[in-house]
Order: structure tokens, then C-alpha cells, then sequence
């Protein structure tokens, strides 16, 4: 299994797909967006369970390019929403053009990406069709949630735990599930791979809610990033849960302040650690990650294949792809 090989393949079918037309300023802020990089974990991911369910991956690039749009689509618009000025580095779609450009060319990619289903027929385009829409709205339903979130300071964590499967997960679960519609995988096949995708992106975001909050510079990570937006994750939820009622009252005003400060982020990891938060959240991304493997062991498929998707999963979670 060679990602890398998916990835070229993935690129060099974009480029040709991807064509430049009038008007310049509503395709070249798409062609900028989806040129700028990133790892295209989930076209690969729809390419690859395409051919461990014996497919052909050639037949799965429309809809690999189809996740690949919409995926861009929400970071254009959340980088709006966030007034973030770098993506990947570089220049947001609405700091180098503008906000009114933003919102439409991210409309356009959109409606792009269903385009893409158009190449598939009969059955197989109404189970991609319905299974993209439902994925779609679940992803506009998690930013809703992730947005009214930072208003509260009375998340559970059954609702937080319900906005991370729907901000992140289910695009993952829905790129794999697509490469075995394609491959025509069993219905069986079909939802445990899909279930392998759900749990492996919660598990990979629980490892977001780390990173973002100690900070690795292996990863990019910068330290206390969440804290300084007083994101409610899943260290901030436990954390308010076991306090005690002095301590509590302490995170929260300490989560009403928005102005950015070095002794804030110092003091809520103060806190998380007196709590040994760190630790529960390492055991909720292990319990995620082996409901994860654990679909793997009910797919029909042969042992080698089965190792494939348990090295995809150890690598994700380790950050090397």
C-alpha cells in the first residue's frame, strides 16, 4: 500500500480536471484553494478502499475529487467565519481577494463537487449522492454546534463528543465508505469500513484537542491555541466536571476572557493537570482507536488487506500522513 503512489495519482488527475475559466475572480480563488497542499488524506482514503474492496481506483477518482472540493469548499468558508488570515501558510481565499469573493467561489466549489457524481450511474450514483448529502449537512449541523459552543460554558460532553464526529469524522467515514460503493463492497463491508472512519476521525480529533492545547512543534502545533479561543474541548469539559467548586469557578472566568495571554494558557494547564486530564483524554482516544480497529476485524477481507487499514490508521494517528 503505497499512499504516496494514491496521492500522485489523485494530483495529476486534478490538475486535468481543474481548469481555470471566466470569470477569473470566481475560478482562480478554487483553483488557488485547491493548488495550495495539504495531504489529501481523504480523496486517498476513497481511492484506497476502492481497491482493498477490489475495485478499480481510476473509477473512484470522481469521487475522490468530489470529497476533495468540498473539503476546500468548508475551509474557505471557515476561514471566513474564523477571520483566519493564513491557510496552510499562505494567504486565505478572502484575505487575497475579499469576503464577497469567498463566499461565492466556496458556493461554486460546492456545487462542483457534486458535479463530479454526474460520471457515475443507477444505483451506484444514488448510494454516493445520498451518502454525500447526508455527510454535507451532518458537517454544516458540527460547525453549527462547534460555533454555538463557544457562547456556553455548559457543554456536555456527549454533545461535544457529537459535534467533533460531525465536524471532522464523517468526512473520513464518508471517503471511505464511497471507495467501497464504488468497488461494490457488500452493504456489511460497506457500513464497517464507514465505522472504521468514524472512530479513527474522532480519535484523530480527541489527538487534535492535545495537540492544540500543549502544542508540538513536530506537528505545527502552537501551545494553548484552544485555551486563548476558550474552545470547550474535551480537556475543558473534564476539567469543569471533577473541579472543585473553587477551581470550577476559576476555569470558567478564565474562559469569559478573550484577550489573548501567555499566564491564562499557563494557568488552565495548570489546572487540566491538577485534574490529570491528560490522561483520561489519552484513554478516550485509545477506546476510539480500538473501536476503530475493531470494525477492520469484521470486514471480509483477506488478512493483508486488513493490515493495511491498521497501518493507515497508526500512521494517521501518528501524524505521518
Amino acid at each position: 500500500m503505497d499512499l504516496n503512489q494514491y496521492k500522485n495519482e489523485f494530483l495529476s488527475y486534478l490538475s486535468k480536471r481543474v481548469i481555470t475559466k471566466q470569470p477569473n475572480n470566481l475560478y482562480e480563488p478554487i483553483d488557488y484553494i485547491l493548488k495550495l497542499g495539504g495531504k489529501r488524506i481523504r480523496p486517498i482514503l476513497v481511492l484506497l478502499s476502492c481497491d482493498i474492496f477490489g475495485g478499480e481506483s481510476g473509477k473512484a477518482m470522481d469521487a475522490a475529487l468530489a470529497i476533495e472540493m468540498f473539503h476546500n469548499f468548508t475551509l474557505i468558508h471557515d476561514d471566513i467565519m474564523d477571520n483566519a488570515s493564513l491557510r496552510r501558510g499562505k494567504d486565505t481565499v478572502h484575505k487575497k481577494w475579499d469576503v464577497n469573493t469567498g463566499i461565492l467561489s466556496g458556493d461554486a466549489l460546492m456545487i462542483l463537487s457534486y458535479q463530479q457524481f454526474e460520471q457515475y450511474k443507477d444505483k451506484t450514483f444514488l448510494k454516493l449522492y445520498n451518502l454525500f448529502n447526508r455527510t454535507a449537512l451532518q458537517i454544516c449541523e458540527g460547525q453549527q454546534y462547534d460555533m454555538d459552543f463557544e457562547l456556553r460554558n455548559d457543554v456536555t460532553l456527549d454533545a461535544y463528543m457529537k459535534m467533533i464526529r460531525y465536524k471532522t469524522a464523517v468526512l473520513l467515514a464518508c471517503a471511505l465508505q464511497m471507495g467501497a460503493i464504488i468497488a461494490n463492497a457488500t452493504e456489511n463491508d460497506a457500513e464497517h469500513i464507514y465505522n472504521y472512519g468514524l472512530h479513527l476521525g474522532t480519535a484523530f480529533q480527541l489527538q487534535d484537542d492535545y495537540l492544540d492545547t500543549f502544542g508540538s512543534k513536530e506537528f505545527g502545533k502552537k501551545v494553548g491555541g484552544d485555551i486563548l479561543e476558550n474552545k470547550k474541548t474535551f480537556l475543558f469539559i473534564r476539567s469543569v466536571d471533577l473541579a472543585s467548586k473553587e477551581d470550577r469557578k476559576e476555569l470558567l472566568n478564565l474562559y469569559q476572557n478573550i484577550e489573548p495571554s501567555q499566564n491564562k494558557i499557563d494557568r488552565v494547564i495548570e489546572l487540566f493537570n491538577k485534574y490529570k486530564i491528560k490522561e483520561l483524554l489519552f484513554q478516550e482516544i485509545r477506546t476510539y482507536t480500538e473501536l476503530a480497529f475493531s470494525c477492520v476485524d469484521k470486514l471480509s477481507l483477506e488478512r493483508a488487506d486488513k493490515n493495511h487499514l491498521l497501518e493507515l490508521g497508526k500512521n494517521l494517528m501518528n501524524r505521518k500522513i
